[in-house]
């Protein structure tokens, strides 16, 4: 009889369904920047820089929660991170929604990137170490699905909030604008996390590492038969540091070269090639971006919705196929469909003319063609690497290591974020778009080849056999 069959998948499933409130978070935080940003504008009188420093902002706090949090998770427990992060999201949701200057509004947003950044690294680990490994592709891809769910979320409420006041500027309750309000709903999601959470068992890999076997073993009896439970126990511990001595950040340097462990650094390039092809100025500025070429608010936002509902139906073709046909395969048929689409969306780009306003007029069928092509890209990156590189990054690192890896990684991944989301504003205005999406098109075609040379496949490994 097979783990799968022998797991308690009910139990699981519910965990897991819990665990990836945080990535509905992450996913909301990070999305509902991208109506409110002519709000933002009148409300503190931005220029361009100005917009990307706001924009980008809770990229500081994401980068910043992403290492802490990995570290953090060895120390307090992985569940003990995800309730500190709900905490955060809901914080940042009424500092950011009531924020009287841009000073406030970053300060809000940078705590709201601490509970993204946490969520990001801790939720996928945490599922990684409580489901079977025959099913851990499927289970963790729901994280990336999660978020998608909640970018669309945040793209809805834009959408629904904007159209009820007549505009994202003007106001509807107690006297605050509906930009402001895109924000301070998503208080009550961050309460329902931090509830929810209350009720699921801590990681059993993390109460190993405590020393704390017999709450292991009770918790993994609740997620497979006695047996297996017993067994996971035993595995657990034995594929700790031979002196079982506490993690810590200079595991990563192998003993025997003296050097950072090769599978760290190829953790930090799946997560800074997720970033360098451009996928967040798609999600940060989709709406700014398709009111430039001609299209209504109105029309952007809903845009996005479309995007959206793409990006949730491309993460169900990665969830059927990761534990089918492997992680690796999916990265690179993801690159190669990147790569060309991005490669179409410059070129319809360059075809724009200044409109009798200055903005960028697409003519013919332009326009047409950079919308298919971005969301053909949406797909191609959430059918790929939106989920698997957050899978991989949950487990391809051994138990001693994976908070120190996952602290690294996920930090390399938020700077990486950061570097694109700022210098967006921009590259518009120089050299253009059409040169920024090719420059994000080259990064993908590199990211195929980073695949093939250096990533190893991990379908169906267990944690504890994995090697770095």
């Amino acid at each position: 009889m097979t783990t799968e069959n022998r797991a308690k998948m009910g139990v699981i499933g519910v965990i897991v369904s819990i665990a990836t409130i945080g990535g509905f978070m992450f996913g909301y935080d990070s999305g509902v920047i991208n109506g409110t940003q002519r709000g933002l504008e009148t409300a503190f009188d931005l220029g361009s820089l100005g917009l990307g420093i706001n924009v980008a902002s809770i990229l500081v706090g994401s980068a910043i929660g992403a290492f802490g949090a990995g570290r953090l998770s060895d120390r307090i427990g992985r569940r003990g991170v995800m309730l500190v992060s709900a905490v955060l999201f809901f914080i940042s949701a009424i500092l950011t929604g009531i924020a009287s200057s841009s000073e406030i509004f970053i300060f809000g947003r940078i705590i709201g990137g601490l509970g993204v950044g946490a969520a990001s690294v801790i939720a996928p680990v945490y599922i990684s170490e409580v489901v079977p490994a025959d099913r851990r592709g499927r289970l963790s891809s729901i994280q990336q699905v999660m978020i998608i769910i909640g970018l669309t979320g945040s793209f809805l409420a834009n959408f629904a909030l904007a159209r009820y006041a007549g505009g994202s500027t003007e106001q509807i309750w107690l006297g605050y604008a509906a930009w402001r309000w895109m924000f301070m709903i998503e208080a009550l999601p961050a309460l329902v996390y931090f509830l929810a959470l209350l009720m699921i068992p801590e990681s059993p890999r993390f109460l190993v590492i405590k020393g704390r076997n017999d709450e292991a073993k009770a918790v993994l009896t609740r997620l497979f038969d006695e047996g297996i439970a017993e067994r996971k126990t035993l595995d657990i511990e034995q594929s700790l540091a031979r002196d079982h001595h506490r993690p810590k950040l200079s595991d990563l340097i192998s003993r025997t070269t003296g050097k950072v462990r090769p599978i760290v650094w190829v953790g930090i390039g799946l997560a800074v090639f997720q970033q360098l092809v451009g996928i967040n100025v798609v999600f940060y500025y989709g709406a700014t971006l398709w009111e430039a070429v001609g299209f209504t608010e109105d029309e952007a936002l809903l845009t996005n919705v479309l995007s959206g509902s793409l990006s949730i139906g491309a993460c169900l073709v990665a969830i059927a196929f990761v534990d089918r046909i492997g992680r690796k395969p999916l990265l690179e048929i993801g690159s190669i469909g990147m790569a060309l689409s991005l490669a179409t969306v410059a070129y319809a780009f360059s075809t724009g003319v200044p409109g009798p306003d200055g903005t960028l007029v697409l003519p013919g069928n332009s326009g047409l063609i950079a919308l298919i092509a971005a969301n053909l890209y949406v797909t191609f990156f959430n059918a790929s690497w939106g989920p698997i590189m957050w899978v991989m990054l949950g487990e391809m690192f051994p138990n001693q290591i994976r908070g120190s890896g996952l602290a690294v990684a996920g930090f390399a991944q938020w700077i990486a974020n950061a570097l694109v989301s700022v210098s967006f504003p921009s590259l518009v205005e120089w050299p253009g778009l059409s040169i920024a999406y090719l420059g994000y098109a080259l990064f993908a075609a590199v990211s195929y080849f980073f695949v093939r040379a250096a990533v190893h496949e991990t379908k169906g490994v267990e944690l504890e056999d994995m090697k770095g």
